[in-house]
């Protein structure tokens, strides 16, 4: 695997090293010894799937407040998305700040989070389906979102917004 750096300090783009030939390709997608190599949080426990319906759905932006932070590794497997992660993290010299990135199942791409960034995605392509791994466990009191339309945020996203779940209108702002 390849890790690159993006403007969010500890955030990366993962990018598979693919083996291809006459029968299509092999790549692996995770492998403890290299995250931790990369210094990154290797203790995985979670694996989550979501899918959606139609082009223009955004779901997030979502974190867990410690002590129940966690880190993510997102992959498309069908169709595409536009992933988002949002720096929320006190002093760091990127707070308040955002990087995107278009994953697809076609991509050999994926992208990894540390804790203390908020994750959303735009659905780009109908029937999408994606999935991501996280560091810690899901603990309901310690949910927490951002409002995808933050206007201190101003994220971009590619798509007019089309479907939103209530939750994550009535999430508050960055602010």
């Amino acid at each position: 695997m390849e890790f690159l750096e993006t403007p969010l300090a500890g955030c990366l783009i993962v990018r598979q090293k693919k083996i291809s030939d006459s029968r299509g390709f092999f790549a692996r997608a995770w492998c403890v010894d290299e995250f931790a190599q990369q210094g990154l949080n290797a203790n995985m426990v979670q694996l989550n799937t979501a899918y959606s319906h139609r082009a223009g759905t955004v779901r997030g932006l979502h974190f867990q407040a410690a002590p129940h932070a966690e880190a993510k590794l997102v992959r498309c497997t069908r169709g595409a998305i536009y992933d988002v992660a949002i720096d929320l993290r006190p002093g760091s010299p990127t707070r308040g700040q955002w990087f995107g990135a278009e994953l697809s199942a076609d991509g050999d791409t994926m992208l990894y989070l540390p804790e203390g960034l908020a994750h959303g995605y735009q659905v780009l392509v109908d029937g999408t389906e994606m999935y991501y791994m996280t560091s810690a466990r899901y603990a309901p009191a310690s949910a927490s979102g951002v409002r995808y339309d933050d206007a201190t945020l101003a994220i971009r996203w590619p798509l007019p917004v089309s479907v939103v779940s209530d939750q994550d209108r009535n999430w508050p702002g960055f602010a």
